[in-house]
């Protein structure tokens, strides 16, 4: 029986099998179709014959005639003879075929072809692996040994240096390939050869080292793929393979990638010019350079727009933030916001002009010049070993902003293209962020500008409360708000305190809250009382809102306009405050005993919604009482729980302090965080009264004589408060004023005279009807005493009560 068969050799070769049987006299019983392709033979050509005659073409080796005598395997070359009569050298093998009672009855011989190629390609896989420039080893599991191809030996000394001791400052690309557990290996790769040969699967091992010295990349990195070696008979793992790979370039550009991913978190988190240069600083150091310094154009730092383009000549800048590897950045020589003058050849300035970054070094001509003119920069170049700069401009929008300054020091490879390249996109972006915060910090002044201007300076003097207030825009995330707070002084020493809140920020809420404010003042000139004053300014707002003007209705802030505000008038005659809210959060109460509470108003809609009335509250406060108004910033700034927030401002306000000033203070410390995200206005007002000897009051019959009496009366209680000075001048007012009561208005007819910071002579009546001042003809009979009022006081008006009106004048108090 004869077959044919075509395997792989150990080399992974292709080889052809011949197979025949030969009796033990040596007769060809059996050929395979294999036989016939190897010699040319057919079967009826081949069996029956002598092999030895026909096949061999010389005399069969000693060794194998004495195999087939004795009837043993036997392995061997042999010259065979092809049918077209060429030699071919084939190795054979003979195995003998046993019968039924274990004797031998032929034997069967397989050649196999080019011996001595099989060899040569074992060889070749030999060499190709000694001779890779790869570094490649393999580990023998069984004597615990490695072998190194020359790559690997090499890479080996260069790690551990002439006679075998261990380079300080090196890293071997290929891992240490010593055996298992011993001292000195790469621990993390013996882990991998370990899993490797447990687990019988392929592992990928990667590790980053310092470069040598002489090299350009700060960093090395390699990967190391590692495989299980099999014996191909018994498939077990006897070893393990290794191959090792540069993976530097890939190792940096990840780097590069996974910091310009960073840079896009990092840098420009907040609106502040300074926290971005900064945290470009941060972030360059140490993974990009040692040093980094950003300085900025003193324009920009001020707030002004900065010069359109590149910047010529020798340009002054303001460090704004630097930063380095060592603790405390001793290798600056400028300081934090002091400013310094860059010569035109020196790196900052030339990248500065050309608008594009510059790498620059000790082998620069220009900036060994630069480093020679200031002994400080010298000093702390030749201290820490600074051998190489780049200088990337901060442009963003077509706007110079400034330069950042990138070095290493002694110890550090030089920078490369790829960093300066990485530089620049860096600087880009953190100038995008500084641009940005620029922008804000302008837009933010130019509103905060705006809104203080519409805020009071300086609160009028009055006597009827002490006052005390607080404004704190929000922080920097969001714009100026709509926040105001006022104090008007009223007729008759009253006060109006005011507290409002315009929804939204921006230009447009502080710009409404404006106008809000003036109305409001506009309306308290008339003495309005709070519910009325509410619905006026309601009227107002819905006037605002409806407007038809096409050029506002295009602006991006146009639509409704939202509005709380909160109105209370502080009589200190009557110890009376009144109060009407708009929507408004409401005030908190300190009483003389130290009882706290949240005034219970009935609160009407926002301003706006229009239709619905605005209910007054009227509260009688002892002398002393503490009134806290605010807007609804302050108690939902911390918690965003307006009853939580409630509850602290009460407790604040019960803490005993010496004056409003602290008590102000001790308020905002207590419910805002350190950047409150809305605006807060606080306005503290503690009541005071006017006693029985500084008010003077008198009922008046309608009856013309009773002017005489009036006087009289007046003249009597200036004398007693030592004001005889005022006399003359008051007695007029009295004269005129409950003239024209008796004449135009009606009973009951009331005189009260008020000293306290002026002298008010207040004339009540019971119509409802307000005077007029006109000018009179030359034959008028009337029309004079208005006139002469208006001219001998300070100023005098009219304000409507419940119960009719009330005609005042105010007038200086003498001197002394």
């Amino acid at each position: 029986m004869a077959t044919y068969d075509q395997t792989r050799g150990h080399n992974g070769w292709s080889v052809n099998a011949a197979t025949a049987t030969i009796s033990l006299g040596g007769i060809v019983t059996g050929w395979s179709e294999g036989a016939q392709l190897l010699l040319g033979y057919r079967a009826p050509e081949v069996v029956g014959r002598a092999a030895a005659d026909l096949l061999f073409a010389q005399e069969p080796p000693e060794a194998a005639g004495l195999a087939l005598v004795a009837s043993r395997e036997w392995s061997g070359t042999a010259l065979l003879r092809h049918r077209d009569g060429r030699r071919v050298e084939l190795t054979l093998h003979a195995h003998p075929s046993l019968g039924g009672d274990g004797a031998a009855q032929g034997f069967v011989v397989t050649a196999t072809t080019a011996p001595a190629e099989s060899e040569y390609d074992r060889r070749m896989v030999e060499w190709a692996f000694a001779q890779s420039s790869i570094p490649q080893s393999t580990y023998t599991a069984a004597s615990r040994s490695w072998l190194l191809n020359a790559a690997a030996e090499a890479d080996v000394q260069e790690r551990t240096g002439p006679g075998g001791a261990a380079r300080p400052d090196g890293a071997p690309s290929v891992p240490s390939p010593a055996p298992l557990g011993e001292a000195g290996a790469d621990e993390g790769f013996l882990r991998c050869v370990r899993r490797v040969a447990e687990e019988a699967g392929p592992m990928r091992y990667e590790r980053v080292g310092p470069a040598p010295p002489a090299a350009s990349a700060g960093q090395r990195a390699w990967i190391t793929e590692l495989w299980p070696v099999r014996d191909p008979a018994t498939r077990e793992v006897v070893g393990v393979g290794t191959a090792t790979f540069d993976s530097s370039e890939q190792h940096s550009a990840r780097r590069r990638l996974a910091l310009l991913n960073e840079a896009g978190t990092r840098i420009g988190t907040t609106l502040n010019v300074t926290r971005t240069a900064r945290e470009l600083a941060d972030l360059a150091v140490p993974r990009l350079a040692d040093f980094v310094s950003v300085d900025l154009l003193d324009s920009v730092t001020r707030g002004e727009e900065p010069v359109s383009g590149p910047v010529d000549a020798a340009v002054v800048l303001r460090r704004v933030a630097h930063q380095s590897s060592a603790d405390g950045v001793p290798e600056a020589a400028v300081d934090l916001g002091a400013i310094d003058t860059y010569p035109p050849f020196s790196p900052p300035a030339r990248s500065l002009a050309g608008g594009h970054p510059v790498l620059s070094g000790t082998d620069d001509p220009d900036f060994a010049r630069w480093i020679a003119e200031s002994e400080t920069r010298s000093a702390r170049v030749r201290q820490y070993g600074f051998h190489s700069v780049m200088a990337a401009p901060l442009r963003a929008r077509g706007v110079t902003l400034g330069v950042a300054v990138f070095a290493r020091t002694a110890g550090s490879a030089p920078f490369q293209r790829d960093d300066l390249i990485l530089a620049e996109e860096l600087a880009g972006r953190a100038a995008v962020g500084i641009d940005n915060a620029r922008r804000y910090t302008r837009e933010r002044t130019n509103a905060l500008t705006l809104q203080r201007s519409l805020l009071p300076r300086d609160l009028p003097k009055q006597a009827a409360v002490e006052v005390a207030y607080r404004y704190l825009p929000a922080g920097t995330g969001a714009g100026v708000g709509g926040d105001w707070f006022d104090v008007i002084p009223l007729s008759g020493t009253r006060v109006a305190l005011v507290v409002g809140d315009v929804v939204g920020h921006g230009i447009h809420a502080s710009a409404t809250m404006g106008r809000l404010r003036t109305a409001v003042r506009t309306l308290a000139d008339v003495d309005l009382p709070p519910d009325e004053l509410l619905t006026h300014l309601d009227d107002l707002v819905i006037h605002l809102t409806s407007d038809d003007d096409a050029a506002v209705r295009d602006e991006p802030y146009a639509g409704e306009i939202g509005a709380t505000c909160l109105y209370a008038v502080y009589d200190p005659v009557s110890r009376v405050c009144t109060l009407a809210s708009a929507g408004h959060v409401p005030p908190a109460l300190l009483l003389p005993d130290g009882t706290v509470s949240v005034v219970r108003l009935t609160p009407g809609p926002l301003l706006g919604v229009g239709g619905l009335p605005f209910e007054p509250t009227e509260l009688e406060l002892p002398e002393g009482s503490l009134l806290a108004f605010y807007t609804d910033g302050l108690v939902e700034a911390r918690d965003h729980d307006v009853n939580l927030g409630l509850e602290r401002l009460c407790e604040a306000l019960a803490s005993p302090v010496p004056s409003l000033e602290v008590t102000c203070d001790a308020v905002l410390k207590a419910l805002l965080p350190d950047s409150p995200a809305d605006d807060v206005a606080l306005l503290l007002a503690r009541s005071r009264a006017l006693h029985t000897d500084q008010v003077a009051a008198w009922t008046l019959p309608a009856d013309p004589a009773i002017v005489a009496d009036a006087r009289a009366q007046t003249a009597r209680q200036l004398a007693a408060w030592g004001l005889q000075e005022a006399g003359f001048v008051t007695e007029l007012v009295v004269s005129e004023l409950v003239t024209n009561a008796i004449r135009y208005g009606a009973v009951p007819i009331g005189l009260r005279l008020i000293r306290d910071r002026t002298l008010i002579c207040e004339v009540s009546d019971a119509s409802s009807t307000a005077p007029h001042l006109r000018r009179a003809r030359t034959y008028d009979e009337g029309g004079r005493g208005l006139h002469m009022v208006a001219q001998l006081t300070q100023g005098w008006g009219t304000r409507q009560t419940p119960t009719g009106k009330t005609i005042w004048a105010e007038q200086s108090l003498p001197v002394g």
